[in-house]
């Protein structure tokens, strides 16, 4: 007899909004030479391909860093940087262009099976590469010549853009060319981010070895504002020039530049890349320049979103059912927490003509109990209870009671309440009512 996956309904119920959110929205992926090299390259080709087939443009810009250091080596060419970049001359240049080249010619090979081990396997997944950035010489600095390394001059955005349009994969290697008709090598993760910027991306998102940044215990760390990610790389030093502080530097150049949010995960862990991008908490680092989570006042628009989260409260018993015209109506009241466009909290103030008011609907997505967030709920409601001049919260609880009790309310009765909500007062439900002073006795 089959059986119910109740796992796999659960995550595509939670990865649905996510789905629609990402939906048409463009992408700037940066592919550095260590993930290309490493032998979990394939479920990245993979998982990048499924983002292709849900309806997201993207670019992809490949890095070659480790497979040019070898290929130099074997070619007894010693490998030259100032000022940690490459020195491309004549001999190094020949190597150069012949990596990209079969790197290029490699993935374009690698996306066009498909998505393995699935029906779309050999699905037809367009994958373009063109003149699309145009690059110009570094020159002489400290009196020595870069030869045919540059740097980026303008990218070609109508280009780019016509082909995302057409739902192809743009596939950009990080040799430019110029208007004089010759090659310049680009350091990739510059490419990338300058290529994020100019397409005014949704997102930038690279790999690492790591998975994103960690804190001093080891731990990733899910989320850092922009000056949070400066300090992160000031303490590294500006001479740290490792996989993790020059894609973060590209993540913080983008973010500043308009981007809004920039990713770093692992190419080590399979399938980090979707689980960062279609679940709430992800697996990586987000570089930010406004947090993925916010406490706000509630619009009709989040309605929809508001009636999933409290439904399953109302089906238990633990609310009262309220429809979606009461909610229109009433939605002036509520304040939300939203974690990438979806509502994850809501409390609601209504208040009465003698200086009460009721906190209520105080609900929190089972996924985020463990946390403040029916705190930050409550000093909301509290605060803006005491701009209208209300001098005493209460609540009616058939299951919370010991949580508000915690919080310094204390149980009351029925004759407490304002004589409107007390004459409404539902005896079958026989709720408890609890009630806080929030002025100060002082």
């Amino acid at each position: 007899m089959r059986q119910s996956n109740t796992a796999l309904i659960d995550a595509i119920r939670h990865s649905a909004p996510y789905v629609n959110l990402h939906s048409g929205r463009t992408f700037v992926i940066l592919i550095g030479g260590d993930t290309l090299k490493d032998s979990h390259i394939s479920s990245v080709i993979s998982d990048i391909a499924i983002l292709q087939s849900l309806g997201i443009k993207l670019v992809l810009v490949f890095g070659a860093k480790p497979q040019i250091d070898q290929a130099l080596e074997e070619a007894n060419i010693s490998s030259k940087f100032h000022r940690h970049l490459r020195i491309s001359d004549d001999q190094t240049f020949k190597i150069i262009k012949r990596i990209c080249g079969e790197i290029q010619l490699d993935l374009t090979a690698k996306f066009s099976m498909g998505i393995s081990n699935t029906p779309m396997q050999g699905a037809n997944i367009g994958v373009v590469s063109g003149n699309f950035v145009t690059a110009k010489p570094i020159g002489v600095v400290d009196g020595v010549d870069f030869c045919h390394s540059g740097s980026v001059r303008r990218i070609n955005k109508r280009a780019i853009k016509d082909e995302l349009d057409r739902g192809n994969i743009v596939l950009i290697s990080p040799i430019g060319v110029s208007v004089t008709g010759e090659n310049f090598s680009v350091n990739a993760e510059d490419m990338a981010s300058r290529i994020a910027i100019d397409l005014k991306a949704d997102k930038f998102i690279t790999f690492s070895s790591f998975p994103g940044i960690l804190d001093a215990d080891g731990n990733t760390v899910p989320e850092l504002f922009i000056d949070e990610a400066e300090d992160y790389l000031h303490k590294l030093g500006d001479d740290d020039f490792s996989n993790t502080a020059r894609y973060l530097r590209a993540a913080v150049a983008s973010c500043k530049a308009g981007v809004p949010r920039s990713h770093l995960v692992s190419h080590i862990e399979d399938g980090a890349l979707i689980q960062e991008l279609f679940t709430r908490d992800g697996i990586g680092t987000q570089i930010v320049q406004e947090s993925a989570e916010q406490c706000l006042q509630a619009t009709v628009n989040d309605i929809p979103s508001l009636m999933e989260l409290i439904r399953p409260f109302e089906e238990s018993g633990a609310l009262i059912h309220r429809a979606r015209e009461q909610l229109e109506l009433e939605i002036d009241h509520y304040i939300i927490i939203k974690r990438d466009g979806m509502v994850i909290g809501s409390a609601a103030l209504y208040c009465y003509d003698n200086k009460m008011a009721e906190l209520a609907c105080l609900v929190i997505h089972p996924e985020y109990r463990n946390s403040n967030r029916a705190d930050i709920l409550i000093e909301k409601i509290t605060h803006e209870a005491l701009n209208r001049g209300i001098e005493k919260l209460f609540v009616l609880t058939t299951k919370t009671a010991h949580f508000f009790q915690e919080r310094g309310f204390e149980e009351g009765a029925v004759s407490d309440l304002p004589f409107e909500k007390a004459s409404h007062y539902n005896y079958n439900r026989n709720s408890k009512i609890f009630i806080k002073n929030i002025v100060s006795k002082e």
